[in-house]
């Protein structure tokens, strides 16, 4: 699988899939996953009801909405909360695992991800670029083209670190 690593609005990704960091409620909130929202509209919010709760390292799929093409669906990835959630790493690896399955099962060949945990859940952001990378790079998938979204420089210079070793 190809990696790539970008800065920017992952709303404005070409892929067949945009993986967002949910809560496990699926409640919508803010960060990646309220901007998702906001893009998708409110069928989104309509359509994860019947979903939640969903536990930490799970996933689960749903379409696209509002979300101009190509995407045509959104996985919604709850990672741990640092401190809290245990193994946190193996937790963060399999819901980047998790959402690559999810990817498979629409015959998705390209998704984008945000770093998962990093924000509100507390994650190391160092420490997350590495465990999803290397979660990504031995992952079973059909998916050809992983882009990895970073709200920020700093975030950007990690991920590219983690693919260089």
């Amino acid at each position: 699988m190809l990696i790539d690593v970008t800065i920017g609005d992952i709303t404005g990704v070409r892929a067949d899939v945009l993986v967002t960091a949910a809560n496990s409620r699926l409640a919508g909130g803010g960060g990646v996953d309220g901007a998702i929202h906001r893009a998708a509209g409110p069928e989104l919010l309509r359509a994860l009801r019947p979903l939640a709760p969903c536990p930490p390292a799970g996933a689960v799929i749903t379409p696209a909405f509002d979300i101009p093409p190509p995407v045509r669906h959104v996985v919604h990835a709850v990672g741990p909360r640092y401190g809290i959630d245990e193994p946190a790493a193996e937790l963060l690896a399999r819901a980047y695992r998790a959402s690559l399955e999810l990817c498979d099962t629409v015959a998705a060949t390209s998704v984008a991800f945000p770093s998962l945990s990093t924000g509100a859940y507390g994650y190391p952001a160092a420490e997350a670029c590495r465990i999803s990378v290397d979660a990504l790079r031995e992952a079973d998938t059909a998916v050809e083209h992983c882009i990895l979204v970073a709200f920020d420089a700093a975030t950007a210079t990690l991920w590219r670190r983690a693919l260089e070793s």
